[in-house]
C-alpha cells in the first residue's frame, strides 16, 4: 500500500481511489445528465493544484464508477463526493475547499460549455453534486 503525504495530509491508496472516484464521476453524471462539455470539465479537474491536484492528475487505474443507470451510477457517487470531503476536511480544511472548488469548477465546465442555457436535467444533476460535496458541513 503507497502512502502520499504533501503538507501534512497523508492519504492513503483508498482515500486516492474515493477522490477520484468523487471527482470523475461527478463528471461522469453531468455527462450522463446531458452536459456537454465534459472534455473542459477533465481538464478542470487534472488542473487542480495542491493535494487534491497530484490526486487528481495521477495515472490511476483505481476510479470505481459502476452502475446501469443514473440512479444506481448516484447511488455511488454522491456518497464518494461526501466521503472525500470528510477525508480532507479531517486533514487539511484547505485541501477540503480545494476539492470542492475543483469539482465545482468543473460542474461549471460541463455546464456551461456550449451556446445556449444548460437543460433543467444538467441544472438539477449539478446542485444534487453541490449538494453532495456540501452534506459533510
Amino acid at each position: 500500500m503507497s502512502v502520499t503525504t504533501i503538507a501534512t495530509v497523508t492519504l492513503t491508496d483508498q482515500d486516492k481511489s474515493v477522490l477520484r472516484s468523487a471527482a470523475y464521476g461527478a463528471v461522469s453524471l453531468l455527462a450522463a445528465a446531458g452536459a456537454k462539455g465534459n472534455a473542459q470539465a477533465s481538464i478542470a479537474l487534472t488542473s487542480a493544484t495542491g493535494v487534491v491536484g497530484h490526486v487528481l492528475s495521477a495515472k490511476s487505474r483505481d476510479i470505481v464508477l459502476p452502475g446501469r443507470t443514473v440512479a444506481e451510477f448516484a447511488e455511488h457517487v454522491f456518497p464518494n463526493l461526501t466521503a472525500a470531503m470528510a477525508i480532507l476536511e479531517r486533514q487539511s480544511p484547505a485541501e477540503a475547499d480545494n476539492f470542492r472548488s475543483t469539482v465545482l469548477v468543473a460542474v461549471e465546465a460541463a455546464v456551461h460549455s456550449r451556446k445556449g442555457a444548460p437543460s433543467p436535467v444538467v441544472n438539477a444533476m449539478a446542485r444534487k453534486i453541490a449538494d453532495a460535496l456540501d452534506a459533510v458541513y
